[in-house]
């Protein structure tokens, strides 16, 4: 059944008077659908989402039920709340024809971001939408209500349109009701994030606010699924009056479904939200971990979401609200969204029987995040006994980003045949965006071509010193302790020639764990030159077009390379400034790019941390740590390989740079 432009909207009297039902609040807005992709390309995120959850609604008679709600737009004053003025003023103007000859240029600049004529009305209706809803309940007008919004809004950060997500919308919501509104008495907000991917805009939002509880549970694997990072492993949890207010539940494989979600809620969301007792509950309802989701591989079915909803009916009065993020399956997202609001309208009774068991990784990642927690939060103190523990599911169900999407069973296997092609053409797993043939834009043949007549020396201080570790980045593939493999750069052609070199900067090893290697330290530079300090590097005589590829691989894999991160004006720029950061890679940890000097008048580049995050290393904010087995073995091998030092001096050399203090 279509639904026409216009259908969905009311003056907010269509509700069932019983008195047995719950006065739940509905919004969609055709008009959301005008972002779409600018030459008409298919997409995952794109209008039929809402579309297909409206008509599945329509045909179960759930809005004749709901007090159905107008879109309204959201004014700028609510969404700088969260929002540079920058970036608001970027989303305001974007679809403007003042734009229409960059807005493709721009749009290829950020991270998994398309934008068109119709972005800015969408993007300011689904915000002011959840406010609007949000509202609404915390007034006491609603009970609970349902926001059918697009474009999602989670990843977007304070000034950074990224992951289909332009507004955060839930974060928007939020900060009007504590901000804007005291009179409503609404003090403390948990915020449930149950899409697949981290809600990493929402987290860095509320970092330092104790009135938000975050709560996220997603697909991590180490930093390597998307967002690929480590804002969303378990150890962040917020920070000065913040601290204990995020909480962060990753996983560390595919395929986690009801069994695990449900261990989750019992064993850390339900019993913190005792604790912490709050007055109303945003939730960021993304069904990419629905089963047969294309992009979130995990296999929650729509009774698992409606069991999830239905325990956290227990809190707030049941004042709810969830507002639409991610899910790619059509058919899953309407039938769990379908499922969700049978539960807000009381409309079923549900059992918790799931006739399965949580993974062995999903205990121990429970666990890990209890013990974490338990400081701040007592219910979380004591161990799970081994016999509820040892009650999991067989390994071989697992699914690592790695692995082939093919070997998702076949009750996943609901995915159009049109949106498989779109997403083998658009997306990866850590959703990869292409938007490709733009008239207007730099096509990566054309600097690939240009960049590759330059060559520069690449001084690696790290695991790259070690000539296989690097030809990983170049070649692709991996070597012994590496997690995952390398993508590999466009020209695969090894260095030109190597060299060793000493330099006067201060080696360092921090953060918990990373993509590649798991958990321990990695290598840093101190940016700044300091004569008592000396480095090794091995330095490779390569492209600069290839010294993009490492340097996209090095921080975030799944960038757009539409265009060049570092081009010949840079080059020229850096010699002058001495150092560049690479504004694409912000959320990465290498995008400071550093000049060393001149080699047979050849530019010498390393890549390393901003000054910013050295001083949040000195301060703990960052932790240093030491290197894993593994990774401390690439160093290794490098400088003896390159005849720079003995196995023992090396090992001496690494373990000095690991307790000399910053």
């Amino acid at each position: 059944m279509e639904v026409k432009s216009g259908e969905g909207q009311s003056n907010g009297n269509c509700v069932n008077e019983s008195r047995n039902e719950r006065r739940v609040g509905l919004i969609y807005d055709q008009r959301m659908c005008k972002h779409r992709t600018p030459y008409g390309d298919d997409h995952p995120e794109k209008p039929d989402r809402i579309t297909v959850i409206w008509n599945k609604l329509e045909l179960a008679g759930i809005p004749q039920r709901c007090v159905v709600l107008n879109a309204k737009e959201a004014e700028d004053k609510y969404i700088c709340g969260v929002h540079s003025k920058n970036h608001v003023k970027l989303i305001r103007n974007i679809s403007s024809k003042q734009y229409d000859s960059r807005r493709n240029r721009i749009a290829s600049k950020l991270n998994s971001i398309y934008l068109n004529e119709g972005s800015s009305e969408s993007a300011y209706l689904a915000a002011g939408s959840v406010i609007e809803v949000a509202e609404r309940v915390a007034k006491g007008e609603l009970n609970s209500a349902f926001a059918v919004v697009r474009p999602p809004g989670h990843h977007a950060e304070y000034d950074e349109a990224m992951g289909f997500c332009l507004f955060n919308n839930v974060a928007i919501a939020a900060s009007y009701l504590l901000d804007q509104r005291p009179e409503l008495g609404i003090n403390k907000i948990l915020i449930v994030d149950w899409d697949v991917h981290h809600g990493n805009g929402t987290q860095k939002t509320f970092w330092k606010d104790p009135r938000v509880l975050f709560f996220s549970v997603h697909r991590h694997e180490f930093g390597s699924f998307y967002p690929a990072n480590d804002d969303g492993f378990y150890t962040m949890v917020g920070e000065g009056p913040g601290a204990g207010y995020n909480i962060n539940v990753p996983w560390e494989n595919g395929r986690c479904g009801d069994a695990d979600y449900l261990a989750v809620w019992d064993h850390i969301l339900v019993p913190v939200a005792k604790e912490f007792n709050p007055d109303i509950i945003l939730i960021s309802a993304g069904f990419d971990a629905a089963i047969g989701d294309p992009l979130g591989g995990c296999r929650v079915t729509p009774y698992g979401y409606s069991v999830l909803l239905k325990k956290l009916m227990d809190f707030a009065q049941g004042r709810i609200v969830l507002a639409l993020e991610g899910g790619y399956n059509l058919d899953s997202i309407a039938k769990s969204t379908l499922a969700c609001m049978e539960v807000l309208l009381e409309d079923k009774p549900i059992s918790e029987l799931i006739e399965a068991y949580p993974f062995e990784s999903t205990w121990r990642v429970i666990q890990a995040v209890r013990r974490k927690l338990s400081t701040f939060w007592p219910t979380l103190t004591d161990e799970l006994p081994t016999t509820l523990t040892n009650q999991k599911a067989p390994p071989h169900d697992l699914l690592l980003s790695s692995e082939s999407e093919d070997e998702v069973d076949e009750a996943s296997k609901i995915i159009s045949k049109d949106l498989v092609q779109a997403i083998e053409d658009v997306v990866d797993p850590l959703l990869k965006l292409k938007i490709d043939d733009y008239p207007d834009q730099v096509t990566s043949a054309s600097w690939r071509s240009k960049l590759s007549k330059t060559d520069i020396w690449y001084a690696s201080f790290g695991s790259n010193m070690w000539k296989s570790r690097f030809l990983c980045y170049i070649e692709g593939g991996q070597v012994i302790g590496m997690k995952k493999p390398c993508s590999g750069s466009m020209d695969r052609n090894p260095p030109k020639e190597i060299r060793w070199k000493m330099f006067p900067h201060r080696l360092f090893f921090g953060r918990d764990f990373t993509q590649t290697w798991g958990p321990g330290g990695v290598a840093f530079v101190n940016p700044r030159s300091n004569n008592e300090d000396k480095v090794y590097m091995c330095l490779y005589k390569i492209t600069l077009e290839q010294f993009n590829d490492v340097l996209l691989q090095e921080n975030v894999p799944d960038h757009d390379m539409n265009s060049p991160l570092f081009d010949l004006n840079d080059l020229d720029s850096i010699q002058n400034e001495g150092s560049l950061i690479v504004e694409a890679f912000k959320r990465g940890w290498y995008h400071n790019v550093v000049y060393l000097g001149k080699e047979d008048d050849i530019p010498v580049l390393t890549m390393t941390c901003p000054l910013s995050a050295l001083e949040s290393f000195k301060s703990g904010e960052i932790p240093l740590r030491a290197p894993s087995k593994d990774y401390a073995g690439t160093l290794v091998r490098g400088l003896v390989e390159g005849k720079q030092l003995s196995e023992e001096e090396a090992t001496t050399y690494i373990q000095e740079a690991c307790t000399k203090s910053l």
